[in-house]
């Protein structure tokens, strides 16, 4: 009854280490990847900074129509100096003749007078309507707008590959915490196990008291290795749930049942390497294409601006309005620069550097991505080989561990052999789920360095 209850709790632990990942897996993995994608807080910034950009395009574009305003003086004044006008001397002898011929006092002598000129009471109110009709600056901006949104979504991406690789990392981080807890619990099953088959071989007088002190010992490892190795799971669980926004408290749904996550993990080694395709190269490009759109827009300096104007509006003097205050104006202006300090031949100088710059970034993003992309398929193939090797470890372990759990119970071996061989089981089926879960880990890995 004893070999059954222990043969069964082996068979039990070599068929989980077996099975090497999740059937519904996949599913919840995307659940949770979808959820991510929808909640984490850095994920939601830049797509508020996708947005800016949107609207920045929509303002740039706005420069094309007319700009409406109302504009208004009002001015009072008095001294300073004076236009004489000298209208007495000038038509009152007229005026005196004109009497005369008539025989009649029609045409009244006149005063000289003085002009200010300063107005008094005077105002102008008008509404403005301005419009461009040649304006590079407009053109250029409108043009950066739309690339800037482009760079936008490229950035977003890239943040988006890289959420989904945490996402599966920390998922594969938990799963692996589980199973090693799940381990030390098992193995924390057969030490106490072993401590009851060694009282009862003492109380029957074929055992040994140090046997039991033995056990004793060797529980108190396991139970502080299940401590450790729990601690490590909620770490693992917390760091999840922070990256998909949700409660530190929220339960991960896991089930492992096929091995299909490995299948595609080991497809991903027949894929080549193209950094092209990278999210990374095409934001560089996208950003040596703003350099060169602000380089273009920086030698056209010389662009003259044309604009026009019309305003309909009232001025007088103490209020007045009425059809001789009211007046309308029609024009044009025209921006032509001939000098500014040579400050736009310096401008050109230092966008060319930027773009020189931005070329010299690309080309060691495209060296970097090439390297990291190959050195993470090089991990996976090597965590598949390291895989592999501890499967044939943890067979050779398990059936070590009831050769010798056969033989103590026979007389044959030694208490000390089996506590020797329940050691190599455990480590071989921890070293058997840490690398099960490193090859997921190292695919995720390569899963992003192909931008999949």
């Amino acid at each position: 009854m004893k070999r059954s209850l222990i043969n069964i709790i082996l068979s039990s632990l070599i068929l989980i280490s077996y099975i090497p990942v999740v059937s519904a897996q996949t599913s919840n993995l995307d659940l949770y990847i979808e959820e991510g994608l929808k909640n984490n807080l850095v994920l939601n910034q830049k797509n508020i900074s996708w947005e800016k950009a949107m609207i920045g395009l929509q303002s740039a574009k706005s420069f094309y129509l007319p700009t409406v305003g109302f504009q208004t003086t009002y001015s009072t004044a008095d001294g300073g100096r004076n236009i004489p006008l000298p209208l007495g001397d000038l038509l009152n002898g007229v005026y005196t003749t004109l009497n005369d011929l008539t025989q009649s006092q029609r045409f009244k002598e006149l005063e000289n007078t003085e002009i200010n000129f300063f107005p008094k009471n005077y105002y102008d109110a008008k509404i403005r309507t301005t419009v461009p009709i040649l304006n590079s600056d407009i053109h250029y901006g409108v043009k950066l707008s739309e690339q800037q949104i482009i760079l936008k979504e490229y950035e977003l991406e890239i943040y988006k590959q890289e959420l989904i690789k945490n996402i599966k990392t920390a998922y594969y981080n938990y799963l692996s915490a589980m199973q090693v807890v799940d381990i030390y619990e098992s193995s924390q099953a057969l030490a106490q196990e072993g401590k009851r088959v060694n009282e009862k071989l003492y109380e029957s007088g074929k055992g040994l008291p140090v046997y039991i002190m033995r056990s004793e010992s060797e529980i108190a490892q396991i139970n502080a290795d299940l401590s450790k190795a729990k601690q490590q799971t909620e770490n693992a669980k917390l760091y999840f749930n922070s990256l998909l926004n949700q409660s530190p408290e929220s339960t991960i749904e896991v089930e492992l049942e096929n091995d299909a996550v490995l299948e595609n993990a080991e497809k991903l080694l027949l894929k080549e390497v193209n950094i092209n395709t990278r999210s990374e190269i095409q934001s560089l490009n996208q950003a040596l294409t703003i350099n060169e759109t602000l380089l273009n827009k920086d030698k056209h300096y010389l662009i003259p601006k044309l604009s026009g104007f019309l305003d309909l509006g009232s001025q007088a003097e103490n209020l007045n309005f009425n059809k001789d205050s009211r007046y309308y104006m029609i024009g044009l202006q025209l921006d032509i620069p001939i000098f500014s300090g040579m400050r736009n031949k310096y401008k050109i100088k230092e966008t060319k550097l930027d773009l020189q710059y931005a070329k010299l970034e690309l080309e060691n993003a495209r060296q970097n991505l090439n390297l990291s992309a190959e050195v993470a398929k090089n991990k996976l193939k090597s965590a598949f080989e390291v895989y592999r090797a501890s499967m044939e470890q943890l067979k050779a372990a398990g059936s070590y561990q009831r050769l010798i759990d056969r033989g103590y119970q026979a007389g044959v071996n030694t208490f000390i052999e089996t506590v020797d061989a329940r050691n190599q089981l455990t480590s071989a089926q921890l070293a058997t789920q840490i690398n099960k879960y490193n090859v997921l880990i190292s695919a995720a890995e390569l899963e992003r360095e192909l931008n999949n």
